[in-house]
This record gives C-alpha cells, structure tokens and sequence, in this order.
C-alpha cells in the first residue's frame, strides 16, 4: 500500500473507530478486499508484463462469469481428450501475464493449461477481491474446462487453491485435482488480516470485527482458513515453494504446509523473494518435474 493511501486509511479507521469499531472492522474489510491498479508498476514489472503478452498471443481467451463478476483468462496448449488440464493462478494485485513464463513451461509437457484472472485482476471485471470470489472463480473454471489433474497459484492464489481442495467455503463443493503447487503461499488467513490491521493502525477491537466479515461473506470463520491445519486430510500430493528472504509472505508458512502430516514436498527458492520466483528457471524447472511425474513426492 502507497505512503499516501496507507496515511490516508489510518486516519479514516482512526476517525470511525472513534464512532463504532464494529463499524471500523467493516471498513477495513472493504478496503482490504478493494484490488490494485492492473498495470505494471516500473520497468521491471512492464518488461515482465510484455514478454507475458508476447506468450500468450496465440493462446485462446476465455471468459466466463461466476456470481457478478466476469473472468478472463487464457487457454492454450495440447487439446485432445488425453492430455491432463492444469490451472494455473496469480496471487492478489498480479494477473495472468505474470504467470506466463511457468504457464508456458507447463503447456510444452503437452499439458492444457488455462489461465485466470481473478476478479478485480487483469481483464477480468470488478475491483473488489476476496476469497469467496476466488474460489467461485476456481469452481467456475472447473466447471468448464476440468477436472483438472494439476492446479498451481502463486501467493494467495495458491492458498486459494487449497481452500477449494479442501472444501473450507460450504457453499462451493470442493475442487480436488490431482496435484496443487503452492508458490509463496500463506498458511492462514488470520495472520494476512493481522498484517493488515497492523498497517491500518486498526485497533484489536476492530481487528476482531474486521474478521467478523469474513463469517459472513464466506460462511465460515476465520479460523476454517487455517489451511495447513487441514493438510493431512488431502489425500493429494503437493510442491511448496517458497524464498526464505520472502518479506510479503513469510517462510514460516512453507514449514507449516511442510510439517502439517500431509503429502507436502518443499522447495527452498531462496534469494528470490516474493515476486521474481514465479519466473525464476530452476523454480520453473521444481514445478514441471513435479507435475511430470506419476507418483506424488514425501515431505522435503
């Protein structure tokens, strides 16, 4: 979040706290789920979003709606009633460009892959996110061009991903492929929500009204999304990798997917960080050879 914009919603949440910090807890959740500007900020991320472009031109586009939203994405690689489908989605203010180089590599196994915007994200409309939508647009996808033998996200995308897996959101039926890869994923969401409101200059009160909203938007708690909690009963294997100098998502999270009794394999990607690791050609490399083969991997 900008200097600006952060200075900007301490005061407000300050000035409504005063007021009602149920009230307080409302607004922080809206502002949390309001989405980023979509285009790339700085040379870095524009020459990245360009070369994105350039792989995906002679993919195919979709779109598709789920609730009030429209989601876009791209689909390319093998078609033939054979070849395994694979998922593949951003984490939160990113799009599917930036995922491209991984897509890209997955699709010369001879794999299918399909390529989402999220709500809010990219071509896809709105400009509010959360992870009920996520899911709805996971869900929607399967729908559509599943089962899907492999899924992989990157960041919250990856997360996403688990929820859907373990059926965490009662109103969505759980979608189980094959195969997750998690890239710079969180664990939980509580901890996401507890950063924020530390950014906010949120009060514990308000904190607790802000997770409140998750109950109701999702239909369960804050702490359903305690997803290591839940990994031992998914009966699929699954590639966590993860930087430990990641400063957005912290390493702690891959040794809780790691150490949660299910099938997990970890994959140090150290001196990456959050974003460049997505990209990154042994971590490209991890995440085909995993997807290659036929048996899933014990914990690292």
């Amino acid at each position: 979040m900008a200097s600006f914009s952060l200075k900007v919603t301490r005061l407000a949440l300050h000035a409504t706290e005063k007021v009602s910090p149920r009230l307080a807890g409302r607004l922080a959740f809206e502002l949390f789920s309001l989405t980023p500007a979509r285009q790339p900020k700085g040379d870095r991320a524009r020459r990245v979003f360009q070369a994105g472009e350039a792989l995906f031109s002679a993919a195919e586009r979709i779109s598709f709606t789920t609730g009030q939203d429209r989601v876009a994405g791209y689909r390319f690689g093998a078609r033939n009633q054979t070849a395994p489908t694979v998922v593949v989605v951003h984490g939160w203010g990113s799009r599917a460009e930036y995922m491209a180089p991984l897509s890209a590599a997955i699709a010369k196994l001879g794999f299918e892959v399909i390529v989402i915007d999220f709500p809010g994200h990219g071509r896809s409309s709105g400009n509010r996110f959360n992870m009920l939508k996520a899911v709805q647009a996971i869900a929607a996808a399967a729908d559509l061009y599943g089962p899907f033998d492999s899924a992989v996200g990157h960041s919250f995308g990856g997360a996403a991903l688990m929820v859907a897996a373990g059926g965490i959101i009662p109103s969505i039926p759980p979608v189980m492929p094959g195969k997750i890869v998690t890239i710079a994923s969180p664990s939980e969401m509580a901890g996401v929500f507890r950063r924020f409101a530390g950014m906010a200059g949120l009060s514990r009160k308000g904190l607790g009204h802000m997770m409140e909203r998750v109950r109701h938007v999702a239909g369960v708690g804050i702490e359903a999304f305690d997803i290591a909690a839940g990994m031992d009963r998914l009966s699929i294997p699954v590639l966590t990798v993860h930087a430990e100098d990641d400063k957005e998502v912290a390493a702690s999270h891959a040794l809780r997917y790691a150490n949660s009794g299910g099938d997990v394999r970890l994959y140090w990607a150290n001196g990456l960080g959050h974003r460049r690791i997505i990209s990154d050609a042994a971590v490209i490399a991890e995440v085909t050879a995993f997807l290659r083969q036929v048996e899933g991997s014990a914990v690292a």
